[in-house]
């Protein structure tokens, strides 16, 4: 799909759109310039006319009127020269990559050192370009009747550049996206196509891709196992719980193994607990947590880091049949702990308590779990940060450093010994499930940090980031993806 162009050659260009970046003072670059000229110097006197867009991001377009072998342009604004974010750069791309698929383009030719300007790398300039492109493509399924109309989808990209490697920084950032993509594909699944059996076997076919050991275990090896928990909250429903496992096996050499734990709710009515109505058809997000981790596994199998991975993905529905679990009941988790339940709609940390319990005997040396958990989290930091809980306070900070590169931030939350307490306030059982509204991240974090041992941890709670209601330059509404490509890329640099 893409190609670099090092030669340039104005004259025989075969795009049909030509991309190039304009800022708030400074010359044309060298490409500009070429294709200024074969134009008769319409891009001067459009920059004199001030006709070029003049807030960052945004992307207008001109024909040229037969001067060119393209027949339009694409122009971008990006601000101030050496001012320049990758998380800016990335939006705006998504802004180019939302033209090009509305007006249905082909063929698109990008003028690289145009976009060089802003004082990113090289390489993150080209990273950017890739996974911009990704995540703007991406459609969401719909279940309409429609027409048989096959859409037109970019086919062909290429970078007029001088740069070696270029493409190959671009194909890597178009992973990364695509691994996005998977997880926002699973995300956005409604529940009745979407059950605990049917994610396990999406599992599978993404571990027979790429080669994983991968392994299930059903309900009654999960009885032996004494993973109480999750089974707890599975029996309110007919479909029965799987714990999906996968491993890839990146280092041999090494014993060192990273955890990716996500919480695989394919629908959430919150059990006796019950949700409010209005917007409980939204809940089939609720496995939004093992859409990022499988979305992760995804990206991995594709780049290969030299590091081991095992990926733990608990499952289950939530609801309400004579059977489901009760208020006040009491559990006993995997590693031996007793819960009583005090809110049937905490189940999320009941079913990652004995999945991350699971990660730590089956080998893992670190670990984060990823879960669409509390409500509390959007009230602490809305719908564009994620919340943290964690146990190691240099894991943390890696993990934070792969979001800020992903332009997925996150934010750690206080841990300590007074937060840890409240979960101790159960007169019947180890733990209490829901302590309360105050702190109610944090201590749902907490939870599940109880079931880790002194194994270092990072959880991440995605309730607030995962789907969205409006859509951006990245992509529509629903679904994010979110982690997915953070977790990809803090295993890659760890």
């Amino acid at each position: 799909m893409f190609k670099e162009k090092a030669q340039w050659n104005v004259g025989q260009l075969d795009e049909e759109v030509l991309v190039l970046a304009v800022w708030s003072k400074g010359e044309f670059t060298q490409g500009v310039q070429a294709i200024d000229r074969e134009m008769n110097e319409q891009l001067t006197e459009l920059s004199k006319q001030k006709a070029f867009p003049i807030k960052k991001g945004e992307c207008i377009d001109f024909f040229t009127l037969g001067t060119l072998g393209a027949k339009k342009i694409y122009a971008v604004y990006l601000g101030k020269q050496g001012e320049l974010h990758k998380d800016e750069l990335r939006h705006a791309l998504g802004n180019v990559g939302l033209k090009l698929k509305k007006e249905k383009v082909g063929q698109v030719g990008f003028v690289v050192d145009s976009f060089l300007q802003g004082g990113l790398s090289t390489d993150e300039v080209a990273f950017t370009f890739g996974e911009a492109l990704a995540l703007s493509s991406y459609d969401k399924v719909t279940y309409k009747e429609k027409s048989n109309e096959v859409k037109k989808n970019l086919s062909a990209v290429s970078f007029y550049v001088d740069e070696e490697g270029f493409t190959k920084q671009a194909e890597l950032g178009y992973t990364y996206g695509e691994g996005a993509n998977t997880a926002r594909r699973l995300v956005n699944i409604p529940g009745n196509l979407l059950t605990p059996t049917d994610l396990a076997h999406e599992a599978k076919i993404l571990a027979e891709k790429h080669g994983f050991d991968f392994h299930v275990l059903e309900e009654d090896e999960m009885e032996s196992l004494g993973m109480g928990a999750l089974l707890a909250v599975s029996q309110g429903s007919d479909q029965e719980a799987k714990m999906i496992v996968m491993r890839y096996n990146g280092n041999k050499d090494s014993k060192e193994v990273t955890a990716l734990v996500g919480k695989g709710l394919t629908f959430d009515a919150g059990g006796y607990s019950l949700k409010p109505a209005a917007n409980m058809h939204t809940m089939k997000t609720d496995m939004g947590g093992a859409g990022a981790v499988l979305g992760a596994m995804d990206i991995i199998g594709q780049t290969k880091p030299k590091h081991n991975v095992l990926c733990v993905i608990p499952s289950s529905e939530n609801l309400i049949n004579g059977s489901a679990m009760k208020p006040g009941d009491v559990l006993r988790a995997m590693n031996g702990k007793t819960i009583e339940v005090r809110n049937t709609d905490a189940e999320g940390r009941l079913i990652l308590a004995d999945g991350v319990a699971y990660a730590v005997q089956l080998g893992a040396t670190r670990l984060i779990d990823v879960a669409t958990l509390t409500g509390a989290c959007v009230v602490a930091l809305g719908h564009e940060t994620t919340g943290a809980v964690t146990n190691d306070t240099e894991l943390m900070e890696r993990v934070r450093r792969a979001g800020e590169e992903t332009g997925e931030p996150v934010w750690a939350f206080p841990n300590s010994q007074p937060y840890k307490d409240m979960l101790k306030t159960s007169d019947v059982a180890d733990l209490n499930n829901a302590p309360g509204r105050a702190g109610g991240s944090i201590t749902a974090g907490l939870f599940i940090g109880e079931f880790v041992g002194t194994t270092p941890w990072v959880h991440l709670d995605v309730a607030g980031t995962a789907s969205k209601d409006k859509g951006s330059s990245l992509g529509p509404a629903g679904a994010t993806g979110i982690m997915a490509r953070t977790l990809a890329w803090f295993v890659a640099h760890s």
